[in-house]
Parts: structure tokens; sequence; C-alpha cells
């Protein structure tokens, strides 16, 4: 097994393993798999088990994933293609059919998300997903068929883990810039920027520089999610507001904090009108400037809220935690 590919790497014809304990984190992942797809003009089928087909087709669309044609996207659950039956061969004969079927149709290829949790509810069938993915592999010989299946490291066992990543040839994992017990900084695909979950203080400044240098240099809006953050200090905050504040014109930022995140960077001068949204109260006008941070960027705050350079457009959304 190959070290493990952001999802952006994958080609057509591979089978790849996704396995995960941060339930947005997979379904980032799984999004930016099928917006990749649609680009393409591949036919997508997406089997889900932890989520009702409409669940999953929401979290798709709260991720800007859309403009597919008629039939080009399905979601389904598990039992569908009967991954729930015993015995990997009718499985195989169906995924075979629908690839058959895409190719008739006109598409490129064929893209297929799989969550595994069909293996452990609600009859365990660990025991044939050796079979499972073994059979699985004579479809990829066309290069018509890309796949990703999703392990949960929750629910899986740690030999079941390692099977399934030997049994790929490729694995996918969003990239990282700090990933320990305590805090993980990694890149988000949609929408595009950085996520950041645990707690963030200091001496984990130079990742979280790394990460934000990164969306600016490559993202015309980016996108912050804190949402899991559960304790951020005022150097790393400030380095946050910083980046917001130095955005050259035409450039905007959506942060979504956790309420302790907010706190602190309002302090910093990224400021909340308190105007409602979705999810959360948020502000979707220009970053006021009043504050330490502001302060020292404009040489004190100007009459408008203005910043060198010209204004810049940012929204600060408080979330609730996520568990």
């Amino acid at each position: 097994m190959s070290d493990p590919i952001t999802v952006d790497e994958l080609r057509p014809g591979d089978h790849a393993c996704l396995t995960y304990s941060d339930r947005d984190e997979r379904l980032d992942i799984v999004a930016a798999f099928v917006a990749d797809g649609l680009d393409r003009g591949d036919k997508i089928i997406c089997y889900t088990e932890d989520l009702s087909a409409e669940q999953l087709a929401a979290e798709l669309v709260s991720r800007e994933v859309t403009g597919a044609r008629d039939g080009q996207l399905v979601i389904a659950p598990s039992r569908d293609v009967g991954l729930t039956s015993v015995g990997a061969q009718p499985v195989v004969d169906v995924l075979g059919a629908e690839l058959a079927v895409s190719v008739e149709q006109g598409y490129p290829g064929l893209r297929v998300s799989a969550d595994m949790c069909w293996a452990v509810a609600p009859t365990p069938a660990v025991d044939r997903l050796a079979e499972f993915e073994t059979a699985l592999g004579s479809l990829f010989t066309s290069g018509k068929l890309t796949a990703i299946c999703e392990y949960d490291r929750d629910r899986f066992d740690p030999v079941t883990l390692a099977f399934a990543a030997r049994s790929h040839a490729k694995t996918v994992a969003a990239l990282a810039y700090h990933d320990d017990p305590v805090l993980r900084i990694c890149r988000q695909h949609r929408p595009p920027g950085v996520r950041i979950a645990g707690e963030l203080d200091f001496t984990h400044r130079d990742a979280l520089e790394q990460a934000l240098s990164e969306a600016v240099r490559l993202d015309r809006h980016l996108y912050l999610n804190l949402a899991k953050l559960h304790f951020v200090d005022v150097a790393c905050a400030t380095l946050i507001a910083k980046t917001a504040f130095s955005l050259p014109p035409g450039r905007s930022m959506t942060i979504v904090a956790s309420p302790m995140a907010a706190s602190v960077l309002r302090l910093l001068g990224v400021e909340d009108s308190g105007a409602a949204l979705s999810g959360g109260s948020s502000s979707g006008g220009v970053v006021s400037g009043r504050g330490p941070v502001g302060d020292a960027l404009s040489g004190g705050a100007r009459p408008g809220g203005s910043f060198p350079g010209g204004d810049v457009r940012l929204r600060l959304i408080e979330a609730d935690e996520l568990p």
C-alpha cells in the first residue's frame, strides 16, 4: 500500500480506502469526490448506511455540490445494491451491471462511494469483507470504475481496518498540517479552506501559519472551519485575525467558529453584526478593524472600517460545537 493521497489525486480506475474518525472530514472527502466526478462528466453512485439518502443529499448541497444532470448522481441505501445480503458475487454483479449501463449511457466512467458500515450493523458481517473487497477488484481493470470504500475507525476493529488498508491500492486522507490526539489541522475541500479541531496554542503556530498561507494561495474565498476548536490562545487567534485583515481586495473569508473561538476573535477585532444566519449568528459585512489587531494593521480604526488596500469581506458564523 502506498502513502495516503488526497482525494483530488485519485485517477480513473483507482480503488481507494478511506478510514476516518471525524464524520465531517469523511463527508468533506466524499463531497470532493462527487464534485470531481461531476466535473469530469462521470456517473456517480453513493451508497450510504450511516446517513439516510436524504441526509447525505443535504450534506452534499451544504458543501456546494450541485449541477448534476438528471440521473447523473444516485444516492441509495446500501441494501439497494445488496451489500447486506450473503455473499460477495451478487454485489459484484450489480456493480458490474451499473458500470455497463453507465458506459452505454455515454458517461466516461462510474464513481462509487460506499459507506462500509453495513458490515457492522444491524447484523455483523465483517467476515465477508475479505471476500467482498477481493471480488470487487476485477471491476477496476477497465479503468472506467473509480471507488472509495469508507471505514469508520470507531466501528471497525484494528484487524479489519488493517485488512481494509491492505486490500486497496490507494488510501485517501485529508492533507494534514498537524495531527496528534490534542490537535488536528487539515485541508478542507468543500468549501475549500482549513479545518482545525481540538486545542490550538502558540506551540502549533508554525503549522497554523503553513495551513493559512496555503489556503490564501489556493482559495479566492477562504473557509476556516473552527466548529470543533475547543481552545485557542491569543497568539494563534491573532494570526487568524491578521490573515483576515491582510487579504487583498476582492478576496474574502468565512469563519465558522465554536462559541469560545468566536469570542476570542471578537476581542481581537473580528466583529459580529448579530444578523441571523442558518446554523448560528453571523456578520455578513466588512471587518470593522476595531480591536488590537485591527488597530495595529490599519494604524488605528479608520472611518467606515476600511483597511489598507480596501475593505475585506468577512463572515463570522458562531456554530454550536458538534458532538
